[in-house]
């Protein structure tokens, strides 16, 4: 079985950066692809962004395009967040998720493995 363990979380102020770090067990890393969603208090949990099993190829939700980037490197078994210009609007708890497949995929049903979340808050 996959695990995932998030980090980076942290507060930090409008207008700061932040990266997250999502650490993959197992040594079959480089086959599957990764996202990243997000949830508020008392809402669902949303998508924020996807890559594919290369890296070749990604996908973003457009309340975070042009601001968050995603990224991995397959030899540490590691994805990443990089979240520039944060705003408060973008607190929330951040879970990396998992699943094997070729392409990019952008609902929580297409996912079977998930990391238990790591806090980002942002204040004004």
């Amino acid at each position: 079985q996959v695990q995932l363990v998030e980090s980076g979380g942290g507060l930090v102020q409008a207008g700061d950066s932040l990266r997250l770090s999502c650490a993959a067990s197992g040594r079959t890393f480089s086959s599957y692809a990764m996202g990243w969603f997000r949830q508020a208090p008392g809402k669902e949990r949303d998508f924020v962004a996807a890559i594919n099993w290369s890296g070749s190829t990604t996908y973003y939700a457009g309340s975070v395009k042009g601001r968050f980037t995603i990224s991995r490197d397959n030899a540490k078994n590691t994805v990443y967040l990089q979240m520039n210009n944060l705003k408060p609007e973008d607190t929330a708890v951040y879970y990396c998720a998992a699943r094997a497949g070729v392409s990019v995929y952008y609902t929580r049903g297409q996912y079977n493995y998930w990391g238990q979340g790591t806090q980002v808050t942002v204040s004004s």
